[in-house]
């Protein structure tokens, strides 16, 4: 990984404080007087490049990856206004649950603003190519705020990428149907929350990775290193661990793991 992108993503893993809040019915997870990053991401930034065949995964934090493609294509999942990637991406996903995982305000520099939900309360159906990337959303309800339950909500993006698909969860609050698991397909990682509470639970969340067969898993969305660790304890009965000591992975099809495995960058 070069050298210039550790220091910007090392620095909004030690930077960010990420305050979790209450359930559906209470304050979003992070506190609104959070400030944000955009300012903290001066330092110069370089990209080294990816072969053909390649994907990089940074974590940047909370619900938030960059992934970059072989032609520098740059993605920002669940792009708000607290946790942002120390570049101008091409490409943003959001969804609706809470503050932390979607914004109103966009930097307009950006191509592509996929938000997961439809404001008539329809399924979102993006189906987006560019370059050597195309994303598509797969709908999921959520809990409103008053504790029932809010249709197509939010989405789950799957990115097609370097031959790899890559499946972001989002904020996902229950398990999936079989014609969800379908119009997902075959899925290589899994970018996967593991708070155990504000999302599913943590067997729902095994039930659902059970069932998405992804032989790589990376945690999101975990807070702290309690919540972290619970979740590794259980998965581990299961599948294999492995902890990174940088917050940014390379994949190829030829490096995925042979059995599943849950791979940890660090992060909040």
């Amino acid at each position: 990984m070069h050298v210039p992108l550790l220091i910007s993503l090392l620095a909004l893993g030690t930077q960010a404080a990420f305050a979790q809040g209450a359930a559906p019915q209470a304050k979003p997870e992070m506190n609104e007087s959070c400030p944000g990053l955009v300012a903290q991401t001066r330092a110069p930034f370089r990209l080294a490049s990816l072969k053909e065949g390649e994907v990089r995964i940074n974590y940047v934090g909370h619900s938030t990856f960059l992934i970059e493609s072989p032609k520098l294509v740059r993605i920002a999942t669940d792009y708000n206004d607290y946790v942002r990637t120390p570049v101008r991406p091409d490409i943003v996903t959001m969804n609706r649950a809470h503050s932390t995982h979607f914004t109103d305000r966009p930097d307009p520099g950006i191509r592509f603003v996929l938000r997961g939900w439809k404001d008539d309360g329809r399924p979102t159906d993006w189906d987006v190519q560019f370059q050597d990337v195309r994303v598509r959303s797969v709908a999921t309800n959520i809990r409103d705020w008053g504790g029932g339950t809010q249709r197509h909500g939010n989405s789950i993006f799957i990115f097609e990428v370097a031959n790899l698909c890559i499946a972001h969860l989002g904020h996902l609050h229950h398990t999936l149907t079989q014609q969800q698991l379908s119009e997902i397909g075959r899925v290589d990682v899994v970018l996967v929350p593991v708070d155990g509470s504000y999302t599913l639970d943590l067997e729902g969340m095994i039930e659902v990775l059970t069932a998405l067969k992804a032989p790589l898993m990376i945690p999101m969305h975990f807070f702290s290193s309690f919540t972290l660790n619970r979740f590794i304890d259980r998965i581990s009965r299961d599948w294999d661990v492995e902890t990174l000591e940088v917050p940014s992975v390379v994949l190829s099809k030829h490096t995925l793991p042979t059995k599943p495995k849950l791979l940890v960058l660090p992060g909040r």
